[in-house]
């Protein structure tokens, strides 16, 4: 296969579900051999639908999808799926030896025996050495950083030409997305990977497709991440002024075929001709970006009826190379303090914060009726099987459906979203419903678990603000420090130390 050949290609592809919007109109789009290219858009916009497309997983609505004969494809996913949580490592991994777009590319191949010396082999790759030999442990009982490592690896392990990396930063920490940067600016094959980790894609990005939720197009750039922004930034721009000078030209002559209509006689054709010319205009106005918008700024009321201690940690475990370690610690929290808890990925962060938000944890006392909002990474907190609506509803104890519905639509979530079921949404719009859950619940204690996670980078800032401004409890962990710095950290417990 040539270097610059297109190993795969679009060519009018139209996909819409059934009484929705479509999410894709007549998209044409090639990506060339070697190249390692970006997907950006807005949350719900179509990104992971995309790959679902190009790994056969769903067929166009109308239109073809070209994939070069013989090219293997492997999706890195964003999460474990909820049937997959309770295999062990081995059956993991053996499962993804008979997905459709493995069984397309490889004819025929069922079980693999060879499988063990290829976990090995694929575990060192993402770096979970540590945890080789351990093809028999239930995959639930790896942190959240190590199992997007174990999602990573359960596409390489496939060894494709064409790789598809969905969220792959989530969870990891430093030396993880380290890791995972060099692994793809060595890989010599294709990459096509949605992220919403700017330095992260422009570390490797030569080139972007660009969705557009409004327009249900796709365009391609080339050029770095950071370079693609800004040309995207700028056409905005562009077109905003443009649109700008001919919503002024449209009023001028709105104006002066009124004043020529009144004059009547011959000047009633010269108010017709301004007429015209004013819908001649109106015809130009380019359809804007829409969904470079954000969700409105909010705050997260805090529970009222409580004063003094809210929780008080005395004692805390962490796993260190498969060893446990009792930790003793003296943290006190009230109204307005806020912790952030530190340290690698399976080093027991996200076990520390479900005891306490169960108030399970051995060694820390919540004060009894302390209201408790808890945002876990996985959104395991939320029913799938529930509408939108039905989620919010449940929290949401005093208010109205009309300050139910105030509140989504300031995460927009809007009318044609509010009655899917959560299961259906993009994880983005997961955690959307997630914050929204907590505004409407009040609580006096927030424990949050990676909020940052499939969230659009433009949404990161207005969420920032609003922990920054919480005036209960608070106990954070996050892998992005630019998102850590703009947040009042109180305390810092570093469960390595």
């Amino acid at each position: 296969m040539a270097k610059d050949e297109a190993i795969l290609r679009f060519e009018k592809v139209s996909f819409g579900y059934k009484d929705t919007t479509p999410l894709l109109e007549e998209v044409d789009f090639s990506i060339r051999r070697g190249t390692k290219t970006t997907i950006m858009g807005q949350n719900g916009s179509g990104k992971s639908t995309l790959f679902k497309l190009i790994t056969g997983d769903i067929l166009p609505t109308s239109g073809k999808t070209n994939i070069v004969n013989g090219v293997s494809i492997a999706l890195s996913r964003q999460v474990v799926p909820r049937d997959e949580l309770d295999l062990t490592v081995r059956e993991f991994f053996q499962k993804c030896f008979t997905g459709a777009s493995f069984a397309k590319a490889s004819a025929g191949r069922g079980k693999i025996y060879d499988i063990d010396p290829r976990i090995d082999d694929v575990l060192e790759v993402v770096n979970l050495k540590d945890h080789i030999k351990v093809h028999d442990r239930i995959v639930r009982t790896f942190s959240g950083g190590q199992q997007a490592r174990l999602l990573l690896a359960s596409a390489l392990i496939q060894e494709p030409d064409l790789l598809l990396l969905d969220e792959p930063t989530n969870n990891l920490d430093k030396a993880g997305i380290e890791h995972l940067t060099k692994f793809i600016v060595e890989h010599g094959k294709t990459c096509i990977v949605i992220s919403h980790d700017a330095d992260f894609l422009n570390s490797f990005t030569d080139g972007v497709l660009y969705l557009d939720v409004f327009t249900q197009k796709i365009e391609q750039y080339v050029g770095n991440y950071f370079d693609v922004r800004e040309q995207i930034i700028l056409r905005q721009e562009k077109e905003n002024r443009k649109n700008a000078q001919l919503a002024k030209e449209i009023q001028d002559n709105k104006d002066k075929a009124n004043f020529f209509a009144m004059k009547g006689g011959q000047m009633r054709l010269v108010a017709k001709r301004m007429r015209e010319k004013a819908e001649d205009l109106e015809e130009e106005i380019v359809d804007t970006r829409k969904e470079d918008k954000t969700i409105r700024p909010f705050i997260i009321p805090a529970q009222k009826d409580i004063i003094g201690e809210i929780v008080n940690i005395t004692e805390f475990r962490t796993f260190i190379k498969h060893k446990v370690f009792n930790r003793k610690v003296k943290i006190s929290l009230k109204k307005n303090q806020h912790l952030q808890l530190k340290g690698p990925n399976g080093i027991g962060k996200s076990t520390l914060l479900e005891s306490i938000a169960k108030n399970t944890a051995e060694g820390t006392n919540i004060t009894p009726g302390v209201i408790i909002g808890y945002y876990r990474q996985d959104f395991s907190t939320l029913n799938f099987e529930d509408t939108v609506y039905q989620s919010l509803k449940e929290v949401a104890i005093k208010q109205s459906e009309e300050e139910i519905r105030s509140v989504a639509a300031g995460f927009l979530i809007t009318s044609d979203i509010i009655n899917n079921k959560i299961g259906n949404l993009s994880e983005g719009q997961k955690g959307l419903v997630a914050f929204a859950r907590l505004v409407l619940e009040k609580p006096g204690l927030l424990i949050l678990d990676e909020p940052t996670n499939h969230i659009n980078f433009r949404h990161i800032p207005i969420i920032a603000e609003a922990l920054n401004k919480y005036e209960g409890a608070m106990i954070i962990v996050s892998h992005v420090p630019d998102f850590i710095k703009q947040i009042r950290i109180d305390y810092t417990l570093d469960l390595e130390k």
